[in-house]
């Protein structure tokens, strides 16, 4: 249950519902005039019906976009388009990583018209060194656009978070926590991880896979953006806060 209590703990920073103080009192009262095997035993409970209660909370809390959190308490984390697997330890994608479907470069104004949301920059970081956008429709709207900077080794994708999943990641339950963007809720990943790119129709897509950098995961009217790079987390805050 270690894993259920932290992830448990890091959820409740971003809910205000403090339990009666008669109540709790109650509860405190009985639990100590109950025999030991009692105690435990109601202690399990506790924490199982609090798990429940907790998933069924945050559901009705956060947005859409961040639909399905109560997958957390067993292992998966869907957060704004991106289903997060904290259930196991990372492992390496084999071979060599394809890039996303169709992916091209682009210049930022042609990127701009390419996909149905604005892309934004930080001004912490100024203009990208190259633009790319990925996974056309049908029509030529594009799913992705990714900026790159410093030679690539920092990488800023965005999409639309209100869309189905359109990455997954392997993340070890201890590198991931929960931060904030702006005053919002994002995601930390602290460490290098697996991530592949999951198609229009769920599948995912094991040939996108590669090893990913520390990942910052936010989302600002409808975009999700992932700020991967080799910083601190405070760095990439700051980066992301920089959002123009």
């Amino acid at each position: 249950m270690d894993d259920l209590e932290r992830e448990l703990r890091e959820l409740s920073l971003f809910l205000d519902t403090p339990a009666p103080p008669e109540v709790a009192a109650q509860v405190r009262a009985r639990l100590t005039a109950a025999p030991r095997s009692r105690r435990i035993a109601v202690r399990r409970r506790w924490r199982y019906a609090l798990a429940a209660a907790l998933a069924a909370l945050l559901v009705a809390v956060l947005p859409p976009g961040r639909a399905a959190v109560a997958d957390a308490v067993t292992g998966l984390l869907r957060f704004a388009g991106i289903t997060i697997s904290t259930s196991s330890a990372p492992v390496p994608p084999p071979g060599s990583p394809s890039p996303l479907p169709a992916q091209r470069p682009a210049a930022l104004d042609e990127a701009g018209r390419l996909v149905r949301f604005p892309i934004r920059t930080p001004a912490a970081l100024g203009p990208p060194d190259q633009v790319l956008v990925a996974d056309p429709d049908g029509t030529g709207s594009h799913r992705v656009a990714t900026l790159l900077y410093h030679g690539g080794t920092l990488r800023l994708d965005a999409f639309d978070g209100r869309l189905d999943p359109v990455f997954f990641k392997q993340a070890g339950g201890s590198g991931t926590e929960w931060t904030q963007v702006g005053g919002v809720p994002a995601v930390w990943i602290g460490g290098p991880h697996p991530v592949t790119y999951v198609d229009r129709d769920g599948t995912v897509r094991q040939e996108s896979a590669r090893l990913a950098a520390a990942t910052l995961i936010w989302e600002d009217a409808g975009v999700t953006y992932r700020l991967e790079c080799s910083l601190t987390r405070v760095e990439a805050v700051e980066i992301a806060a920089s959002m123009r």
